[in-house]
């Protein structure tokens, strides 16, 4: 049963349903495109078929080890960079309480993470707190060498076989690598760490649903069966038709490929739930590096409301009308809490009193969707009835079939990104690294 649900009621007014329609055709096309593999990057998409494709022999080793680190650890660290840990953070900070004081009661370590910045004060004091905390490691990279996570992971090892001896931390950490290739899967080779494939065929941000995502999840203490359902629903109701009218992931990608045509360039992905902030950033990665080529592409960008209605809701106001939103809304909260009465009233609020917080947070995210969409801002929107392991793996395989329709129908590989190497080369240049001897010296003219 998919629970997902997608309305572009709100963007009528800005785009006819004749101009969304005409898409139908090339929608078809591509959603063949994708299931037979034949268009650009296709040999990138294994991620298609992970929700039913994911075994249970490996679902049952991934929970074996989930449950040994689980066992040693008050923490365990991530280490990965973009597609190897924003699909897992995503999960676990919409599924996790929000405060750090009542994750350690759930019995389920506090999962931090590492090789996302190169910030020497982030990883001295993530140093300094596993320096009094039980902790494990997992480390994700096809190479290894991928500058960011390479770089924590050498000072986490060094720090785990300091205080457990080489023997200990050998044990407490996982990679997640390549099946046969690169300097991680040497190395986990050498110290004997238990290690989980990323297959070759799935590209980083398409990855949360292989063992890159699914072992911290389950580290969490999340249901990753569960997880995988939501998926497969999504991708069932995928299989089944093409049709914009019938098909959620369809309908999206014709939606807003038609507002781009009408300038709408910019779009803001708009939660009105905390946990869901890292789910965004997923989003954001999964966008903008699969559309950001050859001078197309929508930009994504990411606000969370009520918060960010008292900083970037005037410019979404009155700014330029480069911008459609698409709100991600949740129809029941975890818990009830409703709002008391104070005889005194100061503060004026006893017109609400009685009221639980989720109907006023609801209806401030219709008041502003409907302020919105009079200030000139299309408004799509995407709900889910709650935040569980099901509704996120649905809000994934979502994201990322229409990310990869959308792609295809702006006439792009939706599964490279080779403009992410150019900072690469620079920075290698900068550091002097070994090869880069000519880059190193046109950079130092040029400074």
């Amino acid at each position: 049963m998919n629970h997902l649900k997608f309305n572009y009621d709100n963007a009528l007014n800005f785009v006819g349903k004749q101009d969304i329609f005409k898409y139908q055709e090339a929608i078809d096309s591509h959603f063949i495109t994708i299931r037979e593999r034949t268009g650009k990057g296709n040999d990138f998409l294994g991620w298609t078929d992970l929700p039913s494709s994911v075994d249970d022999t490996l679902i049952n080793r991934i929970e074996a080890a989930a449950s040994r680190f689980r066992e040693k650890s008050e923490v365990s660290v991530v280490v990965g960079i973009g597609g190897s840990y924003l699909g897992a953070r995503a999960v676990i900070e919409a599924l996790s309480p929000h405060f750090n004081l009542l994750k350690k009661k759930a019995g389920n370590p506090v999962m931090l993470f590492a090789g996302n910045n190169i910030s020497e004060d982030y990883l001295d004091e993530l140093l300094q707190v596993l320096n009094e905390k039980d902790y494990t490691l997992t480390v994700i990279s096809k190479s290894g060498t991928t500058t960011e996570p390479a770089l924590a992971f050498r000072l986490l090892r060094e720090h785990l076989e300091k205080k457990y001896g080489k023997t200990e931390a050998g044990k407490r950490i996982i990679a997640i690598t390549d099946r046969e290739k690169g300097a991680l899967k040497q190395l986990a080779t050498e110290k004997g760490y238990e290690t989980f494939v990323v297959p070759d065929d799935v590209g980083g941000r398409y990855s949360v649903l292989t063992p890159v995502g699914l072992l911290p999840v389950a580290i969490a203490g999340f249901n990753i069966r569960e997880l995988l359902n939501g998926a497969q629903n999504m991708a069932a109701l995928s299989a089944t038709s093409s049709n914009i009218d019938k098909n959620p992931v369809a309908a999206y990608a014709a939606v807003r490929n038609a507002l781009y045509v009408k300038g709408k360039t910019t779009e803001i992905m708009v939660n009105y739930e905390p946990r869901l902030f890292y789910f965004t950033e997923w989003w954001k990665q999964l966008y903008g590096e699969s559309e950001g080529k050859e001078n197309k592409g929508i930009f994504p960008a990411g606000v969370s409301n009520t918060t960010d209605l008292h900083s970037m809701g005037q410019y979404i106001q009155e700014g330029r009308r480069n911008l459609f939103e698409t709100v991600l809304s949740v129809e029941n909260p975890k818990h009830n809490l409703t709002i008391p009465t104070d005889e005194a009233n100061p503060d004026k609020l006893n017109y609400i009193a009685g009221k639980r917080i989720h109907e006023v947070n609801h209806m401030a995210e219709l008041g502003t969707t409907l302020a919105h969409v009079d200030g000139g801002v299309p408004n799509l929107k995407v709900s889910i009835p709650e935040v569980s392991e099901s509704t996120m793996g649905e809000l994934i395989y979502f994201y990322e079939m229409a990310c990869a329709v959308s792609g295809y129908l702006l006439g792009i590989n939706p599964f490279d990104q080779p403009g992410v190497e150019a900072y690469k080369r620079n920075m290698f240049a900068l550091l002097g690294k070994p090869g880069f001897e000519k880059e190193t010296e046109a950079i130092r003219r040029r400074l």
